[in-house]
């Protein structure tokens, strides 16, 4: 009887940390995929950390002016280093 128990309660703690994840990605602020980017992008050395960000243009093509906006709005210049944006800890609005 504990066997079976066992086995609902080992499934049951899969869901819920399933869920749970699912849920906190889901509620990540927008920059935090930029900036999740930008630092696989530094890691594969694709990009410098001392790059500008306007760099990540050339990565976002069309999707770019939502981003230049979005950085724009949290204070960075086009000109700022990679770096820069990868140093912020948490993206208040």
């Amino acid at each position: 009887m504990t066997e079976g128990f066992d086995q609902f309660s080992l499934t049951f703690t899969k869901f819920l940390k399933f869920r749970i994840e699912n849920m906190t990605q889901q509620v990540l602020h927008p920059m935090v995929k930029l900036q999740r980017h930008a630092r696989s992008l530094v890691d594969s050395g694709k990009l410098k950390p001392t790059d500008s960000l306007w760099k990540i243009a050339l990565l976002y093509a069309e999707d770019w002016p939502y981003w230049k906006q979005e950085l724009l709005d949290f204070g960075f210049s086009m000109q700022d280093q990679i770096h820069e944006l990868l140093l912020v800890e948490a993206w208040d609005d």
